[in-house]
């Protein structure tokens, strides 16, 4: 059936492993959040997150994700992008810390030299770029086609991938790293440019599975070559616009640490000037008293 304006309102299907995984985690994380003094804006975070995994596994995304290219490209954009921000935004890893009083093995072993290692930059940076590469690079794409216990764990791939670079990044969470900010948002502007490489070998390159989509809808929509260009086009700008409201967020958590680091030397230098003897402040100063003392 034709993709139309009211086909993508209305068709719906039922993801039973995805729908159940919502619940359970979207159950587990409110149950925790009001038993402590939890910011509601997490909350709120971290359920869009789990709203945007239903969206992607039952909506009309779902339904035409075997039948067009771009529909699937959007799929693979708000799990790597999208959903793991939203998640990452509703620190969950810190709510586990406190809520549970068995994740003292998280806490003892969550900044070892393992962790620290995982979680260093060029290695953060290779996690959120090599599935994507993978499944478009690869022969993985046509087999999550034809099997959906391969494209379950694919989505399932994708969505640990964006969260581990989001949870790393942000500092929302407890992490085994402290990197500079400006780390960053070099990794944010390396992991655009991966984005505009895989988009043009998607537009200029060979088309990927052309049997199938050419089979899948007969008689409507766009042709192969034209689906996947709308797909790589979403691959491209989409993942680079999906990727502005970290950036945002980041730029205010920096902003945010300079003013508390800040804050925090000026409130050292008024306790050393208070407790300081009377005098002229190049008097006090070792290193200049003897050459600037009164005569």
């Amino acid at each position: 059936m034709p993709l139309t304006a009211d086909r993508l309102l209305t068709a719906w299907t039922f993801d039973v492993p995805a729908v159940f995984a919502v619940l359970v985690l979207g159950v587990l994380y409110v149950r925790a959040a009001r038993r402590r003094d939890w910011p509601p804006g997490r909350t709120v975070a971290f359920l869009a997150g789990l709203a945007t995994i239903v969206l992607v596994t039952c909506s009309a995304l779902a339904v035409y994700d075997t039948t067009l290219f771009w529909v699937r490209a959007v799929q693979t954009t708000t799990l790597l992008m999208v959903t793991p921000l939203l998640l990452a935004l509703g620190a969950p890893i810190r709510l586990l810390l406190d809520a549970v009083p068995g994740a003292t093995w998280l806490r003892r072993h969550g900044r070892g030299p393992v962790a620290r290692a995982l979680t260093f930059p060029p290695v953060v940076t290779v996690v959120l770029v090599a599935p994507v590469l993978m499944l478009y690079l690869t022969p993985l794409y046509d087999v999550t086609l034809r099997s959906s216990v391969v494209d379950g764990l694919v989505r399932l791939a994708l969505v640990l991938a964006g969260f581990t670079y989001f949870w790393t990044r942000l500092g929302l969470d407890p992490t085994p790293r402290e990197d500079p900010h400006l780390v960053s948002v070099w990794i944010a502007f390396t992991e655009v440019i991966f984005d505009g490489a895989l988009g043009l070998v998607l537009w200029l390159g060979p088309l990927l599975a052309p049997a199938h989509y050419a089979a899948a809808h007969p008689g409507w929509g766009p042709d192969p070559r034209t689906d996947q260009i709308v797909g790589a086009g979403v691959l491209w700008i989409g993942g680079d616009v999906a990727g502005l409201p970290f950036i945002a967020a980041l730029f205010v958590r920096w902003a945010r640490d300079d003013e508390r680091r800040a804050k925090r030397i000026d409130a050292q230098l008024d306790v050393e000037a208070a407790s300081a003897p009377p005098g002229l402040w190049w008097e006090n100063d070792p290193a200049l008293a003897e050459r600037f003392k009164r005569r």
